[in-house]
């Protein structure tokens, strides 16, 4: 009989219902980041700008703590025999 496999009383049908309301909610305000909202916040603020120049970037990298003083002073005395 038609809609019987709802009335019998299982709830098969809600499991895909529950995972879309999930995803749905977690993609709310999460443009632009990975699916279903799984990503971190932290890489959206450590991108770099392309109009930033290669010194701006290095010494930005050396104030974040990403590298040490010896690699910055070795990066930053190829960078001004370049220019």
């Amino acid at each position: 009989m038609f809609w019987s496999e709802f009335s019998d009383g299982s709830l098969w049908w809600l499991f895909p219902l529950v995972m879309m309301a999930l995803c749905f909610f977690m993609m709310r305000g999460r443009k632009g980041s990975m699916m279903c909202g799984f990503g971190s916040r932290e890489e959206e603020s450590h991108r770099v700008n392309t109009s930033e120049s290669a010194m701006d970037i290095l010494d930005k990298r050396y104030a974040l703590g990403e590298i040490n003083r010896q690699a910055y002073e070795e990066k930053k005395s190829i960078l001004n025999q370049r220019s």
